[in-house]
């Protein structure tokens, strides 16, 4: 049931919070598009007595990085091979990727997209003659299952009117579940092992975001798809845009904090997604490079991609470099090696990209393509159609700066970090890509810990998901946490803790601000608790100045990360200290603590792999370059729940599909 969008102000936290105890087989944690296909997919999978629930931190209509909306879905096979989207996958992240996934992804994907259409998600279509058909003239060429063809923009986008997608989605979600098998605005915070049984996952604690109320939830199995992480890092926008950012702003490392502090394997978490997007607005490029074939300029007005200097600086990062398509961490690096030449600002060539198609379109076409170049923002990044206004912009007229962002982590988009998970248990699968349950079977998507599922962001070494490979990973994910939870039948979840015990636990800064608030006559200064967004602020100094950011053009070192890994042993110190006058500052404590947890796992892989793997992305200038000879493998770690201590370690890269 959607609880009310905004209350009147901010609800006052009690110190006392209403306790609610649920028991079902299967719990499912998020609601973007990765929970949303779970949430699809389950009921066709569970048994008559099989319950389920789906917690989520918002409301699924307009929760997740497609929240706002989006023009295109980047991952669609259609007449192309699973083969080549491993390869182009591969390639992109520099050579180490789980294949298994990727493969089983790739032949999974376009089953959610055909439905998505069904649904009612307006697909792009090309008629007999070549033209481009959106919208409803669209929608009357047939749909992709039927043979339509769709418009590409590159060899795996496909154009959509994507203003309600999300809706569309969570829509088809909600029915399909029921609605009385899920709480919107609950923020699940830490997930529970089993009081008898070793890794066995049982439950998750949360609160409301809107009630003073405490959600205890045991289960059988569980899938966790929570997003990403950002405002990890301090955000190139601040004053006037402070806070914006291009991923979600409330992705805060859920999934990847909450696994890790029961004993799941992470893998590849010094991988960051630095997206290149329109300097400030944070407005998409993608259709300009791809829709509109639009080049990025020096500011000496040179197309440096394709420069002698460029090739040059290429041909170090092969086969990556010299490859038909640039991995993206390497145009990244592109970029800042012009800036770094003293040939910046980097420009988007706008006004000769819309010159160019005005040669090949009439007038009418052409009007509406420059609509579409408006409302690609205003269904994803709204805030870049609004600095063009603030900065008399016309896209036809003047072209834009482009720059490199703040770094997020993320496992679908063009980053891989997250967590070590099972492949599917087929014969050409390696056996040390399937991890094997305590019953000794193998579940695929499952972690390291016995019911414990990921989809999504959630699944490391497996980029370029986006939002189609979600779903359709959230699909496959939980028809086997069915499958774990009716093998498991008999298993009835316990949990160490006391509902007292957890209820202190979620409620700990609420009982630090009522017990010291009346201190001093200023609730934000005081010096017996600290505030969450103080905390966020010192976070994400720390990593932007120590840990890569944009104030180092993204240059670490190994002295930097030590003085960041005491500097969040700190700030972990401090968290002890948190205090939530309202129930929307409780968030912002819990948030923040995830952050400092997942940045810590980045920042432990980055100071563990002795070399550059992703230049653009990020530097360790110990390191520079690649050491394939070492260093092309997995870098996994785990954290021990119970010893509290950290190991990290090499995993076995082993490939698959062929060149």
């Amino acid at each position: 049931m959607a609880l009310p969008n905004k209350p009147q102000g901010e609800l006052k936290a009690v110190r006392d919070p209403e306790i609610e105890e649920r028991e079902v087989d299967v719990l499912i944690v998020g609601g973007g598009m990765a929970a949303c296909g779970s949430a699809f997919e389950v009921k066709k999978w569970l048994g008559d007595d099989q319950s389920v629930l789906l917690c989520d931190k918002a409301a699924m209509e307009r929760s997740g990085a497609v929240a706002q909306g989006l023009s295109a879905i980047n991952t669609y096979i259609g007449d192309n091979s699973a083969e080549d989207y491993v390869r182009m996958v591969r390639n992109d992240l520099m050579g180490i990727v789980r294949e298994d996934l990727i493969y089983d992804l790739g032949c999974h994907v376009d089953d959610s997209v055909h439905l998505f259409e069904e649904w009612g998600l307006p697909v792009w279509k090309k008629n007999k003659d070549g033209k481009t058909l959106d919208g409803k003239k669209g929608q009357k060429l047939g749909t992709l299952k039927s043979g339509a063809t769709p418009v590409r923009t590159g060899k795996w986008q496909i154009m959509i009117n994507g203003e309600s997608y999300k809706r569309i989605v969570a829509e088809a979600a909600k029915l399909a579940i029921g609605e009385d098998n899920v709480i919107e605005r609950c923020f699940i915070v830490e997930l529970l092992l089993d009081a008898k049984n070793d890794n066995q996952i049982a439950g998750a604690v949360g609160f409301s975001v809107r009630e003073n109320k405490v959600y205890i939830i045991k289960c059988k199995s569980m899938m966790v798809a929570c997003g990403g992480a950002v405002n990890i890092y301090q955000p190139r926008s601040v004053g006037e845009g402070k806070g914006r950012a291009w991923y979600p702003v409330w992705n805060a490392g859920s999934t990847y904090t909450m696994c890790m502090k029961v004993g799941a394997e992470l893998s590849m978490m010094e991988n960051r997604f630095t997206p290149a997007r329109f300097k400030d607005g944070y407005g998409p490029v993608g259709a300009w490079f791809l829709l509109f074939k639009a080049k990025t300029l020096n500011g000496l007005g040179e197309a440096f991609a394709g420069s002698d200097a460029a090739k040059a600086e290429l041909e170090k990062f092969a086969p990556y470099g010299t490859a038909a398509i640039t991995p993206t961490c390497l145009r990244n690096h592109l970029m800042l090696f012009e800036m770094k030449e003293g040939r910046g600002p980097i420009l988007m060539d706008t006004v000769t990209a819309l010159a160019e198609l005005g040669k090949t379109m009439d007038k009418k076409e052409l009007k509406h393509l420059e609509s579409e170049a408006w409302e690609d923002f205003l269904d994803m990044t709204c805030g870049q159609a609004n600095l063009w206004c603030a900065t008399d912009t016309e896209p036809e007229k003047k072209n834009s700066e482009v720059m490199p962002t703040e770094p997020y982590l993320l496992g679908s988009h063009s980053g891989c970090c997250g967590l070590w998970t099972s492949g599917p248990d087929l014969d050409w699968v390696p056996d040390s890509y399937k991890v094997k349950a305590d019953n000794g079977k193998v579940y695929n998507r499952m972690t390291t810990v016995n019911g414990l599922f990921t989809a999504g962001d959630g699944v490391g070494c497996s980029g370029h998901k986006f939002s189609s490979g979600s779903h359709a990973e959230g699909r496959m994910a939980i028809k086997q946490a069915v499958r774990y939870a009716k093998d498991h039948a008999d298993f009835a979840p316990s949990l160490s803790q006391s509902s007292q015990e957890l209820v202190d636990l979620v409620y700990k800064p609420v009982r630090t601000y009522l017990d010291n608030y009346e201190y001093t006559t200023s609730e934000d200064i005081n010096p017996n608790y600290v505030k969450p967004s103080g905390m966020a602020l010192r976070l994400m100094k720390a990593t932007n100045e120590y840990g890569g950011g944009t104030a180092t053009y993204y240059m670490t070192t190994s002295k930097c990360l030590e003085v960041i890994m005491d500097l969040l042993a700190v700030m972990r110190e401090d968290c002890e200290k948190l205090a939530a006058g309202d129930i929307h500052e409780l968030m912002r404590c819990w948030e923040i603590e995830h952050r400092i947890w997942t940045v810590e796992s980045h920042l432990r892989h980055i100071q563990y792999r002795k070399e550059t793997r992703y230049p653009g992305f990020y530097y360790q200038a110990d390191y520079p370059g690649q050491d394939d000879e070492n260093w092309f493998c997995f870098t996994n770690s785990k954290y021990d729940p119970k010893a509290k201590t950290w190991d990290t370690f090499k995993k076995e890269y082993v490939k698959i599909i062929s060149d």
